[in-house]
């Protein structure tokens, strides 16, 4: 296999970003394609290209003058990643670990084909599908957009036939899945490499607390009996195999009320629940998915101490980042800001992870709370 000097990376956001300065610190030369010029990853790369996702006069420029080309999130089209395996350009994770990645019913499929547990769930593609939908899974229930959901975008709890029918009305005929709503213990994580060797590592289960369908808060390890959290490990390392990822990637799970673990999602990259792994492991998340993608040897994942991460969003009232100082007198706290101009409502601009001596307790998790109150925006 010829050695990699140029690394590709399709898409600009902060997942770019912080596998751009993992892959020059490691000597890689990186060039990022985006159509947001300064992209978060744009401002770290040595070039950006400045396109669409679609674009394939770019993306064959970007094909050209890579080594390899990967990608850091799933919402971009398939079709560029399918030019590159036909011009035999090196890509990976492959079309096939997108096609299945970006369909919530496909992942769903090739979960029980693997043998593992999922909420219950059918799809709904057209409105007389309700009514079956509710007789075999019933409410309550989380309607979902098969493509193109994150961050909690395109989904829709309901209780009754009512709210599912506006639910419905709300997708615009958009294809749906109809899934049953697990009463949950936990949502957990597992962020795992895979090389292709068949070689792969995994980080010790994550435990997560989103917000309105948006991460707000990491815990690592997660607060789990070791027997589930090698339960999920070898859930996440079946799946890898299966799809034969090269790369990092990123298994959702749900742990139920009575401790069974389910499927939820399925992310073919560095995943927001790994942050912490740059502050408390010798080898970040975004490290391995360097290693696996260049064939180098992958790094046993060692907490150096456990971590809480917290999301840091925009509340749309200002883009400049106040607070700092006061965050920052806790010198257990590293911040992390991804250089994005505008701090809309809900979006993604920083994180901080919050290093932590044994145990993480509910004083622990107090600290980081009131740690990230002290962040605001200001305009």
């Amino acid at each position: 296999m010829k050695s990699v000097q140029t690394i590709g990376v399709i898409g600009g956001g902060q997942l770019g970003r912080m596998f751009a300065l993992d892959a020059k610190r490691m000597g890689y030369h990186v060039i990022t394609l985006d159509p947001q010029q300064h992209s978060p990853c744009g401002q770290v790369a040595d070039e950006q290209i400045v396109a669409s996702y679609d674009d394939l006069a770019a993306i064959d420029e970007l094909g050209r003058r890579s080594d390899v080309v990967t990608y850091e999130f799933e919402n971009i089209a398939i079709e560029s990643v399918r030019y590159l395996e036909r011009h035999s350009y090196r890509v990976t994770p492959s079309s096939h670990v997108l096609e299945v990645t970006q369909n919530r019913l496909a992942e769903k499929r090739l979960a029980r084909e693997c043998g593992l547990p999922t909420a219950e769930f059918v799809p709904i593609r057209a409105p007389e599908d309700l009514a079956e939908a509710v007789r075999t899974v019933g409410f309550p229930a989380v309607l979902k957009t098969v493509l193109g959901g994150y961050d909690g975008k395109g989904q829709w709890r309901v209780e009754s036939t009512r709210e599912a029918e506006a639910a419905l009305a709300a997708a615009s005929a958009a294809e749906l899945i109809f899934e049953r709503l697990i009463p949950l213990r936990k949502e957990l994580s597992v962020i795992a490499t895979r090389d292709s060797h068949d070689r792969s590592v995994a980080y010790p289960v994550a435990e997560n607390t989103h917000d309105r369908g948006i991460l707000a808060m990491t815990i690592a390890p997660a607060r789990v009996d070791p027997s589930i959290a090698a339960e999920a490990r070898e859930m996440a390392a079946t799946i890898g195999r299966r799809l034969a990822i090269v790369g990092t990637y990123c298994v959702e799970l749900f742990l139920s009320s009575n401790d069974e673990l389910l499927v939820n999602e399925i992310a073919p990259r560095p995943h927001n629940s790994g942050h912490y792994t740059i502050d408390v492991t010798q080898c970040s998340q975004y490290e391995q998915q360097v290693r696996a993608i260049c064939d180098l040897p992958l790094s046993p994942p060692r907490m150096l101490s456990n971590a809480i991460m917290m999301n840091i969003l925009g509340d749309g009232r200002g883009d400049r980042l106040d607070g700092v100082p006061e965050l920052l007198s806790d010198p257990a706290i590293v911040l992390h800001v991804y250089g994005k101009r505008h701090a809309v409502a809900r979006r993604k601009m920083g994180h901080f992870t919050m290093l932590v001596d044994g145990p993480i307790d509910e004083a622990a998790i107090e600290r980081a709370r009131t740690a990230l109150a002290k962040l605001h925006w200001e305009a």
